[in-house]
This record gives C-alpha cells, sequence and structure tokens, in this order.
C-alpha cells in the first residue's frame, strides 16, 4: 500500500512586491503526483510583474479570464493531472473549449496532433524519463491550448519538466514576459524537445558502451540489452515523427497565433526535431548492427566450439582405427608375438597424434584467432 504524500507548498514571489503573498506548489515525485488531488496553478504575468496562484475549487468556480485579460495581463493556466473529468469540462466550459479537445486531453494514449479552431490551437505531445539503469523509458502526455491572451498547458503529473521555464519567468527583468503567450508556447515545446535530446544522448551511450562488450564475449544479456534499446529508440520515433508535422503545422501559422517575432524560434525547434529524427535514425542503423554483431559473435563462438570438438574427435580416430586392427582376430599379425608390440602399437597412435597436431598448429586449428 503507498504511503500518501503531501505536495509541499511554497511561498512565491511577486516580482516587485513583498514575498510571500501568494502560493504555488513545487514539483512532486512521479508516486505522489499518481495518487494527489489535480493541482491547477496560474501565472499571471505583463513586463512589470508576475504572480502566481494554486486555484481552489471554489476560485476555480469564480475564475474569469477577463479579470486578466482587461487589466492587460496574459495568463499561463497549468493542470497537473488529467483524470478528473469533472476539473477538465469545468475548465474547458470556462474556456470554451470543443467537447473533442477536452475529450482528447483526457485520454493520455495518443500520438501528437494539432487542431485548430477559430480561437486557440489545441495541440498535444509527449515528454518522456528514460531509466538508465532498466534501460526502459516512461511517458507522460502533455497538452496545450494556446488562445490570444492565455496559455493553458495539462499535464498527468508534475515532473519538473517545465521548472526552467518558470525559472527565467520569475526572474526580475525577464524578457519573456515582455513576449505573448505565443512565445511562453515556444519556451515549453521547447523544454519539451530539449528533454527528447537528453533522452537520445543517454540511449547513444548506452548503445555504444554495449557495443564495445558485444565486441568482445556477447551473452544473453547483451542480446536482451539491444531489445530494450530497440523498444526505446521505437517510442521516441513514434513520438517525434508526428511533432515534427505538428511543429511544421505552427509554422504555417494560418490563424495568427504566432507573431511573427515568434517566428524563426519556432522553426529553430523544428529544425531540432528533424536532427532529432536524423539521429535516432543512425542510433537505429547502430543498434540493427549490434544484431547482427551479436549474431556473428554467437555463430563464430559456437564455430570454434565444434572445430574445438572435431579436432578431439580427429586426433583419436587414428588411435581407434589402429585398436581396432590389433583388436581383429587373426593368429597372425604384425607385433601380436612381439614382446614390445603394444608399446610399438602406442608409439604408432601417438606418432600420429603429434604429426596431425603439428598440421592443426600450422593451419592455426587450435587457436581462437581465425
Amino acid at each position: 500500500m503507498k504511503r500518501r504524500r503531501k505536495p509541499k507548498k511554497h511561498l512565491s514571489t511577486k516580482i516587485g512586491m513583498a514575498p510571500g503573498s501568494l502560493v504555488y506548489v513545487g514539483s512532486m515525485d512521479a508516486d505522489a503526483a499518481e495518487v494527489a488531488k489535480p493541482i491547477v496553478s496560474v501565472m499571471a504575468y505583463d513586463a512589470a510583474e508576475l504572480t502566481e496562484q494554486v486555484l481552489s475549487a471554489d476560485e476555480l468556480a469564480s475564475f474569469k479570464l477577463s479579470d486578466y485579460t482587461n487589466a492587460g495581463k496574459k495568463l499561463w493556466l497549468n493542470v497537473h493531472g488529467v483524470h478528473d473529468a469533472a476539473l477538465i469540462k469545468q475548465i474547458g466550459d470556462l474556456f470554451h473549449l470543443h467537447p473533442l479537445v477536452q475529450e482528447d486531453i483526457l485520454n493520455t494514449e495518443q500520438r501528437p496532433k494539432i487542431d485548430e479552431f477559430d480561437d486557440y490551437v489545441f495541440l498535444e505531445t509527449r515528454c518522456f524519463r528514460y531509466d538508465k539503469l532498466a534501460m526502459a523509458m516512461d511517458s507522460e502526455q502533455v497538452s496545450f491550448v494556446l488562445g490570444r491572451d492565455y496559455l493553458l498547458t495539462f499535464q498527468e503529473r508534475s515532473t519538473g519538466n517545465f521548472e526552467p521555464v518558470r525559472t527565467r519567468m520569475r526572474a526580475s527583468r525577464a524578457h519573456i514576459r515582455e513576449l505573448g503567450v505565443d512565445y511562453l508556447a515556444y519556451a515549453l515545446l521547447d523544454s519539451v524537445v530539449d528533454r527528447y535530446f537528453s533522452v537520445l544522448e543517454a540511449v547513444g551511450d548506452a548503445s555504444e558502451a554495449l557495443e564495445e562488450v558485444l565486441l568482445r564475449k556477447p551473452t544473453n544479456t547483451e542480446l536482451h540489452a539491444i531489445h530494450q534499446l530497440k523498444h526505446v529508440s521505437i517510442e521516441l520515433r513514434r513520438a517525434v515523427w508526428p511533432l515534427r508535422e505538428v511543429i511544421n503545422t505552427l509554422t504555417r501559422n494560418e490563424n495568427d497565433f504566432f507573431k511573427p517575432a515568434t517566428m524563426p524560434y519556432l522553426r529553430d525547434v523544428y529544425d531540432h526535431t528533424v536532427s532529432f529524427i536524423e539521429s535516432l535514425e543512425s542510433i537505429r542503423d547502430a543498434l540493427s548492427g549490434m544484431m547482427d554483431i551479436y549474431m556473428a559473435s554467437v555463430s563464430q563462438r559456437v564455430n570454434l566450439e565444434v572445430r574445438a570438438l572435431t579436432v578431439v574427435a580427429m586426433l583419436f580416430m587414428p588411435a581407434t582405427l589402429i585398436a581396432g586392427i590389433f583388436g581383429m582376430n587373426f593368429h597372425e599379425m604384425p607385433w601380436l608375438a612381439d614382446k614390445d608390440g603394444f608399446w610399438w602399437a602406442m608409439g604408432l597412435m601417438l606418432g600420429i597424434a603429434l604429426v596431425m597436431l603439428t598440421i592443426f598448429w600450422r593451419r592455426q586449428w587450435l587457436t581462437s584467432q581465425t
């Protein structure tokens, strides 16, 4: 039975005001996030100040976007935990989200996609976390709803993926706060893609280490590791290939949700996804090559063992032949009446064996280098 852990609460700061005015919740570990209730946090900001707040159920019920937009504020609302259908519906009604969009947010097993509406753009992607020891990877769905003056993000759990962006926004002279919510959406999307590269680097290091082991003495452990890494690469490919098309759609900017100043940054993210796919394909090719190396190494090892057994069998074949000849029931045979006949026969067996060993040694059949 898992123990419930209460999320840690920290006092936030309001830029230009005394600390302690508002409260936000920091990141939790995955186990705590799975059992904790959903957390709705809000960042309202402009170039001069930033406020952070965690909305209770009553505050969410009385929430109005116009209270912020009328004051010239831009809004970032983030939800940790998307399995509460009533909460998602409540937020969807507040921001007039289509029922199918709400359904897509709740369904966390989807591939990256994008839907464009008149008032907002909805897109989904996945964020990954790689376990180096287990060579396994798990992922969570991250949903974005980009409006004219607001950005909604929905995460399955609190993993700290967006914390670097929050840290940048909390700076006293943050350039990111001077820009629109479109730039904030870019920054969050860029942080997701950057996480892909950290996973890719870990997979690449693991594959290089595995290749060195395969060249020495491969075992079933290495075969299992190859399958694990191939599974990880397949999961990454399934996520990034459609994400590239999603970002490509965003760069066309048909509904003008992204300002011209943000477009170069968005195209840079697209270039990163293309670079990621190329690097991933190289790793996939290397893993396929490692599978061939493993099969060739195993085949070579079997051939060496068979050759060793063949050499031993061939050494004993002349002795078996000689012993069989002298075991025949003839009355007249060479060395049969000789008192040293036994030793002559044994010497003949040993001599033939030494000659054969010399031949095998010259042909390098007695070493594992060929």
